[in-house]
């Protein structure tokens, strides 16, 4: 098998694995999924802690729609909030409320944890190295 292909289905293995232990971890302790997790870290990162809809949408990997439809839950319970643009009515924000930090930070630290567990065998070089590609 091609070295390049075998090292990418493996990695997508990698990539399901950690996915689903960072889905039922998260999902358990605070009600989150991956995915809602990775859009509240973009938010949070974010200058203001603000992204365009369009933006979040590009760095999810999601659609425009897909991402309204990611946001309308945690609109819901609070951990993130729609703004205007002042200047222009067509530009919606999606910005990480102060709940929504509180959550991040809880859900880090179990995010943390679990990838800890994940890699216990590895050794820094190596998660280095693998980070390089």
């Amino acid at each position: 098998m091609d070295q390049a292909l075998d090292f990418c289905l493996r990695l997508a293995r990698a990539n399901a694995a950690i996915v689903r232990r960072l889905d039922t971890v998260l999902g358990g302790h605070h009600g989150l999924s991956f995915s809602d997790f990775m859009l509240l870290q973009h938010l949070a990162r974010a200058p203001g802690g603000r992204l365009r809809r369009v933006d979040l949408a590009e760095r999810q990997g999601l659609t425009a729609s897909g991402v309204t439809r990611t946001l309308l839950p945690l609109e819901k319970t609070g951990w993130v909030a729609r703004q205007a643009d002042e200047r222009d009515a067509r530009v919606g924000y999606a910005v990480i409320t102060p709940a929504g930090h509180v959550l991040l930070d809880n859900a880090t630290l179990t995010a943390r944890e679990a990838c800890d567990e994940l890699l216990r065998h590895s050794r820094p070089d190596q998660l280095d190295a693998l980070s390089a590609v």
